[in-house]
């Protein structure tokens, strides 16, 4: 292997591991995120309720010490004026009031002896009444009159502003019955500044608290979520056919419940399996047990048959006519009972998988004519099939299927039956055709059933119902496959795909295949016998 093909599959692993993790840690995602969204709920209401609540209790602290400051000054300074005061004694009391520990900016408007107005700025006129908003300057300027519900002098007006993105508290109030009217311009930017920093305090503590929530959501999904992958894992061996896994059980809450379950039935299913195989291996036993033993006596009934049915055909006629129908029917049974046993104990080869190949160079055009030869079939069977064609088969099951396929035409179909070859890049397909009334659509779904007879009214037939069976998994053994189908213009078509080299499969080379392996079924075709199938 190259370094870039080693680097190519690290890459592919790599990304099916990370494909992998993202679908395990799908739950695993959806906690963190459930988790981080009410964290992130949580912090960015209770940081917007305390800045909200900071900044009012910041402004209002601040405003109130302007204010009152603002007050006690407009009270020393601004009503002690005259009623028309100079402009230099408007610009002192301006400056006085400026002086203050709140250090604001102070206008004060006032009118002299003869009615000409007089403004005096103690910022050197940085701060006019171009920056007073109207809407305070109308509030102010309002008439108010002493009375017994209105004793104070003047009326204290406020308003927050923001110019140049920076915020400004404005006052302002008026002498009552005559006297200056003053206004003070506050900066509130060294408050916005304070306020900015909670802001981002705020900030940087709901990333922490989301971060911590997060942490917090993957150690608790991780407490949950892995006793939930030890039994998602524990179900896939389970699922594998490793019935023995167990989960490890610890704690009393709802998982180990779960864990505990889990055990009961992995339990319960092993016993039932293990029950199940011991009645499976005791059948497939007594079978070929049964099968076994039957062989004793039916060789001996064999001969004996063989005897009656070589007296049948003499010329000398030595059998009683009388009785020579009960004779031949005890020979056709005897066939019929032999031919039973043979499946069976092949049945009982294929379920114990001590079925074995025994490989060799075969001329499917040859092997398809010997099988139709030996059977005395050439004037039904019409075989299409160029020579040439070769495969690595084993030829005595490859009869096996071709007889029982042939047959099962002939028998139920109608003639001629057309045996067709053809190469499909590497398989090999063999269709065999009959020209009768085909296949009931219900019966398809079963051909290859055993024992499956299409007639109910009809449950004796020469076959057994195991030769099509017994064709399917000799198909099945070379690695391929049998289907059955009905043909458009009449008749049924059954179609065997079969590798051309199956030793591929099987593991065996040539050497193998012409030696044979041990433990191989190497027992000789049954030429000359009758093939089964489903009765149509």
């Amino acid at each position: 292997m190259t370094k870039t093909q080693g680097k190519l599959r690290g890459w592919a692993a790599a990304r099916k591991a990370i494909l992998a993790g993202l679908r395990f840690t799908s739950l695993r995602l959806r906690l963190v995120v459930v988790f981080g969204l009410v964290a992130l709920t949580a912090a960015v209401s209770a940081s917007g309720i305390a800045y909200w609540l900071n900044r009012e209790a910041v402004l209002t602290r601040a405003q109130d010490a302007v204010l009152r400051d603002f007050q006690q000054e407009m009270q020393s300074r601004a009503s002690m004026l005259a009623m028309h005061p100079t402009q230099d004694e408007l610009e002192g009391a301006a400056r006085q009031m400026a002086n203050s520990s709140q250090g604001f900016s102070v206008l004060l408007i006032a009118e002299d002896e003869n009615g000409k107005p007089l403004r005096a700025n103690s910022d050197l006129d940085t701060f006019t009444l171009a920056d007073v908003p109207a809407s305070l300057q109308k509030a102010v300027n309002k008439e108010q009159k002493l009375s017994a519900g209105n004793k104070h002098a003047y009326h204290l007006y406020w308003q927050r502003t923001v110019d140049g993105d920076k915020p400004y508290l404005v006052g302002g109030a008026k002498v009552i019955g005559g006297g200056p009217t003053g206004y003070m311009l506050k900066s509130l930017e060294p408050e916005a500044k304070d306020l900015n920093s909670l802001a981002w305090s705020l900030g940087i503590a709901t990333g922490l608290a989301l971060i911590g929530s997060a942490l917090l959501a993957q150690a608790a999904a991780t407490t949950v979520l892995k006793p939930v992958h030890r039994l998602g894992t524990a179900a896939r061996r389970l699922g594998e056919g490793k019935l023995d896994t167990r989960l490890r059980v610890s704690g009393t809450d709802e998982l180990a419940d779960l864990s505990r379950t889990f055990n009961r039935t992995a339990e319960a299913l092993e016993k039932r399996v293990a029950d199940m195989s011991a009645r499976d291996e005791a059948s497939r036993r007594f079978v070929a047990d049964m099968s076994h033993e039957l062989r004793t006596p039916l060789t001996a009934i064999t001969a004996v048959t063989e005897v009656l049915e070589e007296e049948l055909d003499a010329e000398t006629g030595s059998v009683d006519p009388m009785i020579e129908p009960a004779v031949r029917l005890v020979v056709s049974e005897t066939r019929r009972l032999n031919d039973l046993v043979e499946n069976l104990m092949e049945v009982t080869r294929f379920d114990a998988g001590t079925a074995r190949l025994v490989l060799d160079d075969v001329d499917i055009a040859d092997q398809i004519t010997a099988c139709i030869d030996a059977r005395a079939w050439l004037d039904a069977v019409e075989l299409d099939a160029e020579r040439g064609i070769t495969a690595r088969l084993d030829p005595r099951r490859l009869d096996v299927i071709l007889a029982n396929l042939i047959g099962n035409a002939l028998k139920h179909g109608g003639s001629p039956v057309r045996v067709s070859v053809r190469e499909e890049g590497d398989d090999l397909l063999i269709e065999v055709r009959d020209h009768g009334p085909g296949i009931p659509e219900e019966v398809l779904p079963h051909v290859f059933d055993r024992f499956y007879k299409a007639s109910a009214s009809r449950p004796r037939s020469e076959g057994s119902g195991l030769g099509l069976s017994i064709a399917l998994e000799n198909a099945h053994i070379h690695g391929g496959e049998i289907t059955a189908a009905n043909w458009p213009e009449g008749g049924a078509v059954f179609s065997l795909r079969l590798p051309r080299d199956a030793s591929v499969l099987t593991g065996q080379d040539r050497e193998d295949g012409a030696r044979g392996g041990p433990g191989e079924n190497t027992a000789e075709s049954r030429e000359g016998k009758g093939s089964e199938g489903v009765s149509r």
